[in-house]
């Protein structure tokens, strides 16, 4: 009944969180003379603090309209080119004078972890002025009837696989955290058929390849626990009156929870600064909310996918020990042979240990030299591989050229050839 106590907990609060909105702004407001005041400031961040901590975070927007390639503004306009009953793919469509339209196309598959595909709005951004841009929008399972029946392991890679089809010929793809595994399974069930739209190239960012390496709490976790721990204590039904009443999940909540605890002071001391800036009337409590507006939107998973990623991932590493199943059939990582692989992997990693990733080069054995990467980003952590100043300045030109280096187009752009000088020809 956690579920529902959660919920009804939520509803209780409504009104008061309702009420906390309508006197912030009315001491928030210019026209109120105490809103100039420290003692009105203060109430005004109260009432806002009460406010952001009681509410449920909806599903935020991408908001990329436009991005600039070379000296010039392209529109984007943001599109749903694909859709199953736990997925839609949405297309970041460049439009104008200045949109390339030979640039290599990108899938980027987002976590199903409990967070929405929006928390890669910077990997999206970083990559739109160099690619065609395509990323997975997982839907809350707790939105999905119970009549669209369950969503698997084996539901995740085939949906992969359907995207890579309905794409097409030359197109890349990209795995952040959770999906590696999938992805991986993915590419390799389509090259052990010899299916001539397997991905060109495959970017597996700060994924559990093997999580046996440099294990983090998170790992240790799955660990101590047995499969049916965190059937019984994680596991729970959407309540009346969601779309998916009675469907098990493993809600956002939890998980949210979990991500919070492991860097507890950090948000604190996030939230305090926020209070005083507010109370002060300087710096900018812009970036607090928006960066919290995302952190804490959160969705629920469906219960037979998560415990499967569970046992699968974390405690039995089925991947790396050559046991993963896909539909009956032994997943073979040995079969890829004509897909480019590059990992990436953050320094200061605490949800993907440093090497956990780098081990899909060690079980794809049959990927030429001159096809595989492997790059450490120094001085970031999880989130830092995906985001960020150092993801946009040392990380997306790497995947970009990665990318291009291994498309399979029958024309190729020009490669610069590097002169004395530093020019190039």
């Amino acid at each position: 009944m956690f579920y529902q106590l959660y919920e009804l907990n939520h509803a209780a609060m409504a009104p008061f969180r309702a009420a906390a909105d309508i006197m912030r702004f009315a001491y928030a407001n210019p026209l109120n003379p105490f809103s100039h005041t420290p003692f009105g400031r203060t109430i005004a961040a109260s009432l806002e603090m009460f406010e952001r901590t009681t509410r449920r975070y909806g599903k935020p927007e991408f908001g990329l309209n436009q991005t600039t390639i070379g000296e010039q503004t392209v529109f984007v306009r943001e599109e749903i080119v694909w859709s199953h009953p736990f997925c839609n793919l949405l297309h970041f469509a460049r439009s104008g004078p200045g949109a390339r339209g030979n640039d290599p196309r990108i899938l980027i598959v987002a976590p199903m972890s409990g967070h929405y595909a929006t928390l890669l709005r910077g990997t999206v951004e970083a990559l739109l002025p160099s690619a065609d841009v395509y990323i997975t929008d997982w839907i809350d399972a707790r939105m999905v009837p119970m009549t669209e029946g369950s969503f698997d392991f084996d539901d995740y890679v085939d949906y992969v696989i359907e995207m890579l089809h309905f794409l097409g010929q030359d197109t890349h793809v990209i795995a952040v955290c959770q999906p590696s595994v999938p992805v991986l399974a993915a590419a390799a069930v389509m090259e052990e058929a010899n299916d001539p739209l397997s991905p060109s190239s495959m970017t597996l960012m700060g994924g559990p390849i093997d999580t046996r390496i440099n294990p983090t709490a998170v790992n240790q976790l799955a660990q101590e626990r047995s499969l049916q721990w965190f059937s019984d204590n994680v596991i729970m039904n959407v309540p009346w009156p969601q779309p998916g009443f009675m469907r098990p999940v493993y809600p956002g909540f939890l998980q949210l929870s979990g991500f919070m605890s492991m860097n507890l002071d950090r948000h604190l001391v996030a939230h305090k600064e926020f209070f005083m800036h507010l109370v002060k009337n300087d710096g900018e409590p812009e970036k607090h909310r928006d960066f919290y507006d995302e952190y804490l939107a959160v969705m629920d998973l469906t219960a037979e996918f998560y415990l499967q990623t569970v046992e699968q991932v974390f405690i039995k590493h089925s991947l790396p020990k050559g046991e993963l199943m896909h539909r009956g059939k032994r997943v073979d990582p040995a079969a890829i042979r004509k897909v480019a692989l590059l990992t990436v992997e953050g320094e200061n990693d605490d949800i993907s240990g440093v090497g956990q990733t780098e081990a899909a080069q060690t079980i794809c054995v049959n990927i030429p030299e001159n096809m595989r990467m492997h790059y450490l980003q120094p001085d970031v952590g999880h989130y830092g591989v995906f985001n960020g100043s150092r993801f946009r300045r040392e990380i997306a030109p790497r995947i970009i050229n990665f990318v291009r280096e291994h498309s399979r187009s029958a024309v190729k752009p020009p490669v610069p050839r590097v002169i004395k000088g530093g020019r190039s020809a």
